[in-house]
């Protein structure tokens, strides 16, 4: 069925939204699974049901005019609306939930995702699930987009009041170095000085928050690289390039290096990172509660257990809250 110019439709302010965010026709289309086209279509229609320009669509990128930013704040209570009356009428019953979209971040793709959704799937028949893997920065930047409905992902600071947030586990972060090659009886800290520092990336949140750490501990460590893989690192380690800081999920990702490196403490002072459950508040009623309730024994089996019976010392920072 062909959307009559004349009416305002929910899907023409869906669209309207994702332009408006993007700030690019394609890049709408892109987050919507659409054509450039029809996304174009959906604008003017919209503008014709509205009697007025909303986009300057020439821009590059295109912008707001002054109605479309009075369309955009009405637009964004519309979609809360919509979605909280597609919640209320989901959690009345789970059966009728049509749509989950989740975001995970990478280091529990392939031990924890598949057993929560194949978890969900049994108790939502009718429901499709849309997953989207990513960095924590990136997913929290859908959420914020509306593009995903509950992410799974590292806290990145200071709680943001859109938000609710249902706190998982935390991890605490742990040296890696080649095996045989550090004494864990000697002083490890100086044994690491004489072995370049591989280090996380810094573009992402995490390789900033150990290079924060790091300074405020006073500690300076030659590095000759630094990677966004914790393949790619817990490579370089076994062969005996270098040695670096990850945390236990990192290592349940790259397993298959367990026998060529060694685990250990932190030589200065700890710090860890919590993994929580995230959801835009008071949308989905209880069921972001419910998911987090899912996931935590599948994370204590999965990761927690495993991580601990071979590595005893990290019993006491590496726990499902």
């Amino acid at each position: 069925m062909v959307d009559s110019p004349g009416r305002i439709t929910l899907w023409g302010i869906e669209v309207f939204m994702a332009a408006a965010d993007e700030r690019s026709i394609s890049a709408a289309a892109r987050r919507l699974g659409a054509s450039p086209s029809a996304v174009s279509q959906q604008l003017t229609n919209l503008e014709s049901a509205v009697g007025a320009t909303l986009l300057q669509r020439n821009a590059r990128p295109i912008r707001l005019t002054p109605a479309g930013e009075i369309m955009h704040r009405r637009a964004q209570v519309i979609l809360n609306e919509a979605a909280q009356a597609r919640a209320e009428l989901a959690m009345s019953d789970l059966s009728m939930l049509t749509r989950f979209r989740l975001g995970m971040i990478e280091d529990l793709e392939a031990d924890v995702t598949p057993q929560l959704l194949t978890h969900m799937a049994s108790e939502l028949k009718g429901c499709q699930f849309l997953l989207e893997i990513g960095a924590s920065h990136y997913l929290y930047d859908q959420l914020d987009a509306r593009a995903l409905d509950v992410i799974v992902a590292a806290e990145l600071g200071a709680e943001e009041e859109w938000v609710e947030v249902h706190p998982l586990m935390r991890e605490g972060f742990i040296v890696v170095a080649p095996r045989g090659v550090i004494d864990p009886d000697g002083n490890v800290l100086r044994q690491l000085r004489r072995l370049p520092l591989i280090q996380y990336s810094q573009r992402l949140y995490m390789g900033r928050v150990i290079n924060s750490h790091l300074a405020r501990q006073n500690i300076s460590l030659p590095h000759r690289f630094e990677l966004d893989s914790y393949h790619a690192i817990l490579a370089l380690v076994g062969q005996g390039t270098g040695w670096s800081i990850l945390t236990p999920l990192a290592l349940m990702r790259a397993r298959r290096f367990a026998d060529q490196i060694d685990v250990f403490e932190l030589p200065f002072e700890p710090f860890s990172r919590n993994i929580s459950l995230t959801a835009r508040k008071g949308i989905l009623q209880d069921m972001p509660a419910q998911v987090a309730e899912t996931l935590k024994p599948i994370l204590q089996d999965t990761i927690v257990t495993p991580v601990i019976r071979k590595h005893p010392f990290l019993a006491e920072t590496l726990t499902v809250f």
